[in-house]
């Protein structure tokens, strides 16, 4: 039987010296006492495996595991005060440039089985997800007239179903144009939604060399210039196939080129999906399946909304909130990383859910990750004592 708790683990599996660096990068801890970045960082991570509802839960929550704060690497609690003003305060880039330097190791381990495709594009899902918020409370988060938001503009990576690239802004930043800052991968393949149908964007993306699968409107005018013949009794579900040209004057300046365009029948919608691609010499089907696999970055908005603590916030400010959003993401990078360690097929809610319950217990994380219902018995030491001659 272990003497650290499994938060105290799980917090040892950050690399602090990659932390500590960027504090000294950023100078977060100038003039600062007590109340240092590690210990923000502990605070924020708590707060999201804990579902802390209030920098009184995070305060309190933290001062019941007295006696084990020095394995977590913080000296004392903090006091609700010291966290509602460094939220305010420490830049928030910090913890945005900690997830970025923990996806490089961490992110290693967090890869799960995927559908593998023949093709050797690494392959990214772009979406927008809104986070709605409270006009009267963040009145800094301009969404419409009576409602805040922000936007998160997030390229999964396919392989690890991870964030490689985020991007916050208001909620009024249209998806395509909070795309343009994204980085490009010379080689790579970005699926996305019909949102992204931007020739501006796309030509940009073409001319670095970047191929995209991309759901085309549905007023796109084109011209048909080559039909490709449709492989026999395979793929059914392929409808057309074809090489077309952009007839809109304005849409042709935007991209000069020819454009290849696939319609898949969606036999679960009982729908006709229309996609572009500028990508010519991979099969039908395999610009379908492309398409199809977006659903991934769907399944990652939900994860991150409904498992970690995204959708009220602990902070009223721009800076708080910000702070919030990429300490989430820094669980759901160690989260999905001891997914990956354990030998139990855990559900990622599941684990979240029993993760909450056991923060304070002290037990072996990898035999706990590995038979989680196994009852860890602990024998008594045999007292080997002498016999009594009379």
């Amino acid at each position: 039987m272990t003497n650290i708790t499994l938060f105290s683990q799980i917090i040892s599996k950050l690399d602090r010296i990659k932390f500590l660096n960027l504090v000294k990068e950023k100078e977060t801890d100038k003039h600062q006492k007590g109340y240092d970045s590690w210990t923000h960082l502990v605070s924020m991570v708590f707060c999201q495996f804990a579902k802390s509802q209030s920098v009184r839960d995070i305060s309190n929550g933290l001062r019941s595991a007295t006696g084990n704060l020095n394995h977590l690497g913080i000296e004392k609690a903090p006091s609700k005060s010291s966290i509602s003003y460094q939220n305010k305060h420490r830049c928030w880039e910090l913890f945005k440039a900690y997830y970025y330097s923990l996806l490089e190791s961490l992110g290693q381990q967090a890869g799960f089985k995927q559908v593998k495709f023949r093709i050797k594009s690494k392959i990214f899902l772009l979406d927008a997800t809104v986070i709605s918020l409270c006009l009267s409370l963040f009145d800094w988060a301009k969404y419409r007239t009576a409602k805040g938001a922000v936007k998160m503009h997030t390229l999964l990576d396919y392989d690890g179903n991870l964030p490689a690239y985020v991007n916050i802004t208001d909620g009024k930043t249209a998806d395509n144009k909070g795309a343009y800052d994204i980085p490009l991968l010379k080689g790579s393949v970005i699926v996305a939604d019909r949102y992204y149908n931007d020739f501006s964007l796309l030509n940009i993306w073409d001319s670095k060399g970047v191929y995209f699968v991309i759901r085309h409107k549905e007023n796109i005018q084109y011209k048909a210039i080559k039909e490709n013949e449709l492989p026999e009794k395979r793929h059914p579900h392929i409808l057309k196939d074809e090489i077309i040209e952009l007839r809109n004057k304005s849409s042709k300046e935007k991209y000069p080129k020819r454009l290849r365009r696939v319609a898949v029948w969606d036999d679960i919608n009982k729908q006709v999906i229309e996609l572009i691609t500028n990508h010519t010499t991979w099969s039908a089907n395999t610009i379908g399946e492309l398409y199809k696999s977006r659903w991934q970055i769907e399944i990652f908005f939900r994860e991150i909304k409904q498992l970690l603590h995204i959708k009220s916030f602990i902070g009223t400010t721009e800076n708080a909130v910000l702070i919030q959003i990429w300490t989430a993401l820094i669980t759901i990078l160690i989260l999905k990383a001891l997914k990956a360690m354990a030998k139990f097929g855990w559900h990622l809610s599941n684990l979240v859910a029993f993760i909450r319950l056991n923060l304070f217990v002290k037990i072996d994380l990898q035999l706990w990750l590995d038979k989680p219902f196994e009852e860890m018995i602990e024998h008594p030491p045999q007292n080997n004592l002498q016999g009594v001659l009379f």
